[in-house]
């Protein structure tokens, strides 16, 4: 795994050692990104995954490309969540990211992602008409926008959840306009068992910071 760094999945500090205790949040289980974006590093991810849900847009749009991606578990088989970037420009907003997070509860990688100190979308999640539903093989998935009110630093992102396969799913864009590119009917492809037909897509750094 030595194309893998370790990281808390809470905070962007890096550990020591997959064993390492991150000084803010204690023991965690590693999360594994990439020291430089690779079609290797993420032929790694997924090994390191084994068979977790690692969700893409699909079909990717001429130009984007997946710019990051990232792996929590602490041993190879394991896996918690996985986070994946894709990076592309649009006419209204220049550079767009969009991250999206599989996890189980309690990780804390989709509220990292968000921008906020907690691992779940907050009270308000699930009221009312849900702002839009994706897709996931046959499955539709409804997603609530959560509110980064509380996050720290400037309010630059969008962030809908929803749950898929019984665990959390959030989707993140940045910029926080990005918003108006999520359409009913969008389609989330697990790529965790891809295999060779991963070599036809572009997968290249770098990506947002997070």
């Amino acid at each position: 795994m030595s194309i893998l760094g370790v990281w808390c999945p809470r905070c962007p500090e890096r550990l020591s050692s997959p064993g390492g205790e991150c000084p803010q949040h204690g023991p965690q289980p590693p999360l594994w990104r990439p020291q430089e974006v690779s079609y290797d590093a993420f032929s790694n991810h997924l090994r390191h995954a084994a068979g977790f849900p690692t969700f893409l847009p699909w079909p990717m749009g001429s130009g984007w490309r997946v710019s990051d991606f990232g792996v929590v578990a602490g041993t190879p088989g394991r896996a918690v969540a996985t986070v994946t970037c894709c990076t592309g420009t649009t006419g209204p907003d220049g550079r767009v990211d969009v991250l999206v997070v599989a996890e189980e509860v309690g990780v804390g990688l989709g509220g990292r992602c968000a921008g906020l100190d907690r691992s779940d979308p907050g009270d308000d999640f699930g009221h009312g008409q849900p702002f839009m539903r994706i897709k996931i093989g046959s499955q539709g998935v409804p997603l609530w926008p959560v509110s980064t009110s509380t996050a720290a630093g400037d309010l630059d992102r969008s962030v809908l959840a929803g749950e898929a396969q019984g665990r959390w799913l959030w989707i993140v864009l940045m910029p926080a306009s990005a918003m108006l590119l999520m359409k009913d009917e969008w389609i989330l492809r697990d790529v965790s068992s891809d295999g060779p037909h991963l070599v036809a897509m572009p997968i290249e750094g770098p990506g947002p910071v997070w």
